[in-house]
């Protein structure tokens, strides 16, 4: 039996390891920006037939705002963490 999940043509599409940071911020700022956007959009304007437009046209600014914050942040978020969780062993 074959192991598919090896060949070079399903793994070639992946970023490298160093690109993890990265990734990582885009995702989470994705995520994050449109989280934040539903329930402050929700909270000010309420939910209506515009409501959806409203949210995608907050993303627009919210999620590279989120993207460059991730990314300043996670330095001193590191250092928290390894401050106040104790290390695998």
């Amino acid at each position: 039996m074959t192991d598919h999940t090896s060949t070079p043509a399903r793994r070639g599409w992946k970023f490298g390891h160093r690109a993890t940071p990265y990734v990582f911020a885009f995702f989470m700022a994705s995520i994050m920006a449109m989280l934040m956007c539903l329930v402050i959009t929700a909270a000010h304007a309420g939910i209506d037939e515009a409501y959806l437009v409203r949210v995608l046209e907050a993303y627009l600014l919210a999620m590279p705002v989120a993207f460059c914050c991730v990314l300043v942040v996670r330095p001193l978020v590191l250092r928290l963490v390894a401050l106040t969780v104790h290390p695998p062993g």
